[in-house]
């Protein structure tokens, strides 16, 4: 593709003296954001004298709207998929059997002091989550200990070079199994301007997952949360689903004026991505597996799983 030509037909390209090369560069880069302000401006005008016959708004095409079509996308009402879901490792928390999990929080084998401020801060989340050493105990020894004890949930956080770098959830007692590879896991403590925990249940959100993949996934996370929150302590953990990244979010709402609410950040903060899902509890040998990553699947940028 040939290189845009500026004043006098001239590519930035074509000039070898570097201070003329950046000031062309900036020259045509100001005109441009001239003429994008005086358009923008335009439209402003001209909606504002058509009223209500003005035209639609454009809408910007991105990643998200223009995603490859999922024959696994699940519609809020497709009454087949709620029966399917019905039916699932999780509907005894969807409906109402059970309304609280009890979550087994763990580490890797061995663990450095370094991982426990990330444990620390993810089992304060979680209402009636409990920590217990790992020591040299094999998954499935935990697994059938946890099972016995009464445990829905057990939540593994992986390390590697002192930090934490993958989480499993084993849900219990007949599974699924999710591993997610973790990024960007800031502590509370890092976050500017964060609020004080209180003990208060909070509510869920769990946004953009809508595939069948998805829906277990959200259903996974949401399981680990009680259903009937305490709205007073106005805490609300959040997972949010972007381009197959899941971000996890805890924050206060505070009203102010009566009128305006803004969000007050708790921590911590997180970034998961899924790696596999396995049929029923940790078996690395004789497991099924439901769905894993690979890099052949990554055949378009606009192909996403969740």
């Amino acid at each position: 593709m040939a290189a845009p030509r500026g004043l006098f037909g001239r590519s930035p390209h074509d000039i070898k003296n570097k201070i003329k090369r950046g000031e062309m560069v900036a020259r045509e880069k100001h005109d441009k954001n001239v003429d994008k302000r005086k358009r923008r401006e335009k439209r402003k005008r001209e909606e504002e004298e058509l009223g209500d016959q003005a035209p639609p708004k454009k809408v910007p095409r991105t990643i998200e709207n223009t995603r490859e079509a999922d024959e696994t996308h699940v519609e809020a009402d497709d009454e087949e998929v709620a029966e399917v879901l019905a039916q699932d490792k999780f509907a005894s928390y969807f409906d109402g059997t059970r309304t609280e999990a009890k979550i087994l929080f763990t580490t890797s084998k061995f663990p450095t002091k370094h991982i426990f401020p990330y444990l620390k801060n993810l089992i304060e989340v979680f209402p009636n989550a409990f920590y217990y050493k790992r020591g040299t105990y094999e998954i499935k020894k935990i697994v059938e200990y946890a099972t016995e004890r009464g445990f829905t949930d057990i939540v593994i956080l992986a390390e590697s070079k002192k930090k934490p770098v993958g989480l499993y959830i084993i849900h219990l007692p007949h599974g699924p199994t999710a591993f997610f590879k973790l990024s960007n896991f800031l502590l509370t403590k890092q976050i500017a301007n964060h609020g004080k925990l209180t003990a208060h249940k909070p509510e869920l959100i769990v946004n953009n997952m809508t595939t069948m993949l998805g829906n277990t996934i959200g259903r996974m996370f949401a399981s680990l949360i009680p259903r009937q929150p305490q709205f007073e302590g106005r805490r609300v953990v959040t997972f949010h689903n972007q381009r197959d990244f899941i971000f996890f979010r805890h924050h206060r709402y505070i009203f102010e004026d009566g009128k305006r609410v803004r969000m007050q950040e708790l921590g911590p903060r997180v970034t998961l991505k899924l790696r596999w899902l396995q049929h029923g509890t940790f078996d690395t040998k004789h497991g099924e597996y439901e769905w894993v990553y690979a890099k052949k699947l990554d055949t378009s940028r606009r192909k996403f799983f969740l």
